[in-house]
This record gives structure tokens, sequence and C-alpha cells, in this order.
């Protein structure tokens, strides 16, 4: 197990995510549980909102969209604005998409092929846009890569822009996250042979890698950082103040670990041990904190349950309610960019999306299946 594959189902949703910029309109994407012969296809889900975000009252569509990808999809990501999609596959490529149209009738072009895996990619990241198009990717080889888009002689082009020096990782590199920009560029990935690493690059373009190397015994599936701003902050990290530098990752020894680093270029050092999963932690996801007086973690369990931890002090312990027991392994949650809205997709094939109510409790508010 420790050396092997984060073993998503045969057939089924495995990803959802939302975009990172606020529009008018949110769009999010997941993978079909109907795949063809020829090509995988995905359906991509848009939900109006208004004003303050009411989505009780939202209506949530779905397009079924090809990828071209000839095998299983793994993750599909949007850009910092919503207009770029990237997806990967256990055929061994990811895939750039530019993304447009009206949520009644979204399109997409294929931009790119991004050919350096030798064996299935699990997921792909964008970073913030100050640095440019840059994409990072994992997979089963060990690899992480950093793709970038960059003006070449026939126009713009994506390449390899760096890979995590090989040995890093010894197995499957099952989750890659990009830090905040207001800490850097930085990129977390977590691995079956139980270790996480951190690769941050300075001003000079040198890379510097920081290994945590038992992060979880059996073998490590997902991180996620924490916003770089203190719970409470209206806009961001003050002036004059160092961003925070937290990050969660989850695993199979049943935990999720909350690491954090004092300063830049100090070694990481573990601060809480989360547990409340009876099996697998699939996924774990640090929500937006602006404006919101709290630390909030959601994270998804080969259980079947999606927990929600909580840390109102900074230092203080951290509590969890459950969300709901879906009766399926949960794949992959995702915060919308206030951080109000959850987005769980489930093995039962279905997204959906939750609220918390005033009363503190977690409503389902939309659903697409």
């Amino acid at each position: 197990a420790v050396a092997g594959a984060p073993h998503t189902p045969p057939v089924g949703l495995h990803r959802v995510a939302f975009a990172s910029q606020v529009f008018p309109c949110r769009r999010w994407w997941r993978q079909s549980a109907r795949p063809s012969p020829q090509s995988r296809p995905f359906l991509l889900a848009a939900m109006a909102e208004n004003g303050e975000g009411a989505a009780a009252a939202a209506a949530a569509r779905s397009t079924p969209l090809e990828s071209g990808h000839a095998d299983m999809v793994h993750d599909c990501q949007l850009d910092y604005y919503g207009t770029r999609l990237a997806t990967c596959s256990s055929d061994r490529l990811v895939k750039v998409f530019q993304v447009s149209g009206t949520p009644q009738a979204p399109t997409h072009q294929h931009l790119a092929d991004l050919a350096g895996h030798e064996h299935p990619v699990w997921r792909v990241a964008w970073a913030h846009p100050k640095f440019g198009s840059l994409l990072a990717s994992c997979g089963y080889d060990g690899k992480v890569i950093v793709w970038r888009e960059q003006e070449g002689s026939q126009g713009r082009a994506w390449q390899q822009a760096w890979a995590l020096p090989e040995g890093t990782h010894d197995a499957s590199v099952n989750g890659v996250a990009w830090a905040p920009h207001e800490c850097g560029l930085a990129l977390a990935s977590a691995s079956s042979d139980g270790s996480c690493a951190v690769a941050s690059c300075s001003e000079t373009g040198e890379w510097e890698v920081k290994k945590l190397a038992r992060a979880h015994n059996l073998g490590a599936l997902a991180v996620s950082w924490a916003p770089a701003a203190s719970p409470g902050a209206l806009v961001g990290v003050a002036e004059g103040e160092a961003p925070v530098r937290r990050l969660v990752t989850a695993g199979c020894d049943n935990t999720l670990k909350v690491w954090t680093q004092p300063t830049a270029g100090a070694e990481w050092a573990l601060e809480h041990t989360l547990s409340g999963h009876s099996d697998w932690v699939r996924d774990v996801a640090w929500a937006p904190n602006i404006g919101l007086p709290k630390n909030t973690i959601a994270s998804a369990g080969q259980d079947g349950q999606v927990l929600i931890w909580t840390q109102v002090d900074a230092g203080a312990a951290w509590t969890s309610v459950l969300l709901k027991d879906f009766g399926a392994p949960v794949w992959t949650v995702s915060w919308s960019v206030t951080g109000n809205i959850l987005a769980v997709a489930d093995g039962n094939n279905t997204v959906t999306l939750w609220k918390e109510a005033i009363d503190g409790q977690w409503q389902q508010v939309q659903s697409v299946e």
C-alpha cells in the first residue's frame, strides 16, 4: 500500500474544483461517470449566484464536454481566473483547455498536451498568475513537474520548467498544491512513501526542497495550504506582517496533520495531529478565511465521511463536526473562493454543495448528478 497508487475507482466521479477568482457565475468541473471507448468526457457545471451568493436559490446546470484523454481522468482544475482548465489522466498526459461561452452554452478549446510523466498522472495545480502561467502535475512515477507557458519562435507554448529532484519521493506522488502567493513561489507534494516535500523558488530562480520524511507512516494522499492571512483579516496579509506558513496533510494512517514553518527557510514542524476518520483520508482542503474569525479545514474519507475541522484561536485545539456520512468513499472536497460553500465529490457519482447556516449546522444547498 505504501508504494501503490491512490487506488481510484475504475469508473466514477473523482474531482471537483471551484475557480479561484470571484465571478457572477462560478464553474466547476467533474469527470463524467459515463466513459466512452474513445475519449473521456466531462460535465461542466455552472452555478449562478446573486448578490451575497444565495446558493439555496441557485440553479445548477451541467454540459458534457469531451476531454480527448484516452484513459481515466483523475483530476481537473480551473486556473485563478476560471478561464483555463487543466486535466490529467492515466494516459500519462496533462491537457490544457481554454474555457469560454456562457453557463447555458459553455465551450472549450484544446490548447496543449503536456507529456513528461511515465505513468498515470494523479493531480494538477495552477500557481497564482503573479508568477506567470505555471502548472504543476504529479503522478504514479514519483515525479512532480512544473510546466510554464511562454513565448517561443512559433508563438506561446508550454514547456517543462522544473522537476522535483529524482529520489525526493520513492513512490507515487498523490497530491500537489501551490502555496498562497504571499508566501512566494512554493509547492508542496504528498507521496505514498509517507513523506511530504515543500519546494521553494528564490528570486534568482533556484529551488530549495525541504522534506517531511515521515509525515504519514502508511502513505500521504493529499496536501493543502493555509491562507496566508490570519483568521478575520479583511484584506489579506497586512503590510509589515509576515504571511502565515502552515499546511495540512492527509494520509493512509486515517489522520490529518497540521504543519507550521515559523519563518521562511526554517524547518517544518508538526503542530497538530487530527484523528476522526476510521479509514484513509482521501482529500483535505483548508478554507479561505478572509473576514472569517477561525481556521476551517474539510477532510474527505474512505469511510464515507466528510468532517469539518475548526480552530478558533492560534494554538488552540481543533474540533470537528460531521458534515455527512455519504455511505461511499468521498474522493475530494473543494472550497469556494469566499470559503462559505463546500463542494464534495463522492463514490455515488454526485457533486453536492454545502453551506454553514447561522446556527452552525451544515446544509446541502445544491447537487449535480
